[in-house]
């Protein structure tokens, strides 16, 4: 099991799905931990929660990652309470459904905001503390869409997974001999709310069962992953099968692939 017994994680999208894994995975790990997202109500009652169960300290802070400066905010609330970060879950996220042009401009920006530019930022702003100390973990919650090409609707979403997927490996390589571990987590198919705010929970239950993890498997896998230094891991070994055959196939023959079947778990409309 990863030490991490008195140290500190933050958790971005905390209040659900994988992020509400992560935090309890952390817990019972004996960290303490910095929950946020949207939902107040949410955040206080897990951090209940995981206080209760495991004798640690959970802090939380109701944020929009969406919104720019909230993670100038994210640090400096921290900083006051004189809390060092160790490890930070990069999970908040969702997908946009519909073509690039069926949304306007603002909700693609608040898109990019939110998985991109926030992620990219709070790694910026947590790490010079960790290689001061010697010691820290980034975890960049990513997908298996990453490894795959691009599919007609969300159309920033596979993009974006993919940049997570490059950016987490740059990070790895620049700072893990001041300690620092990186690591782009790429799950696939996982039992969480995703599909219903996406849109896409009728298209996604038609899905076989084999293709399905449950959230607490996927942040258990990623806590070891980035423990081992893995800079990418693919839970699961259907998702990893996935992954291997499309990137032995040839670039056409798999784009036609995920051009057939992107309904499956697409919504264009």
């Amino acid at each position: 099991m990863a030490v991490v017994r008195g140290r500190t994680a933050l958790i971005t999208g905390a209040s659900a799905g994988i992020g509400r894994a992560f935090a309890a995975e952390y817990a019972r790990r004996g960290a303490n931990v910095v929950l946020t997202a949207r939902r107040t109500d949410r955040l206080e009652a897990l951090a209940r929660e995981l206080e209760h169960a495991h004798g640690i300290v959970a802090r939380t802070l109701a944020a929009d990652l969406a919104v720019p400066g909230a993670p100038a905010a994210l640090c400096e609330f921290t900083a006051r309470q004189g809390v060092d970060i160790d490890v930070v879950v990069n999970n908040a996220g969702y997908g946009l459904s519909g073509t690039y042009l069926s949304r306007d401009w603002a909700a693609q920006a608040r898109v990019l905001q939110l998985m991109l530019v926030a992620v990219a930022e709070l790694t910026h702003r947590l790490l010079p503390g960790m290689r001061a100390r010697g010691y820290g973990r980034v975890i960049n919650v990513a997908s298996l869409a990453g490894h795959l090409p691009a599919t007609a609707g969300h159309t920033l979403y596979i993009p974006i997974k993919a940049w997570l997927l490059r950016f987490s490996e740059a990070l790895a390589l620049e700072y893990g001999a001041d300690g620092v571990h990186v690591c782009a987590l790429c799950p696939g198919f996982t039992g969480s709310e995703f599909h219903d705010v996406a849109g896409t929970r009728a298209q996604v239950a038609r899905l076989p069962g084999y293709l399905w993890m449950s959230a607490e498997r996927v942040a258990r896998e990623g806590v070891e992953a980035v423990e081992r230094g893995q800079p990418v891991h693919i839970p699961g070994r259907v998702n990893r099968a996935i992954a291997l055959v499309m990137r032995i196939l040839p670039p056409a023959l798999a784009r036609r692939l995920m051009a057939r079947h992107g309904r499956d778990f697409r919504k264009l409309d």
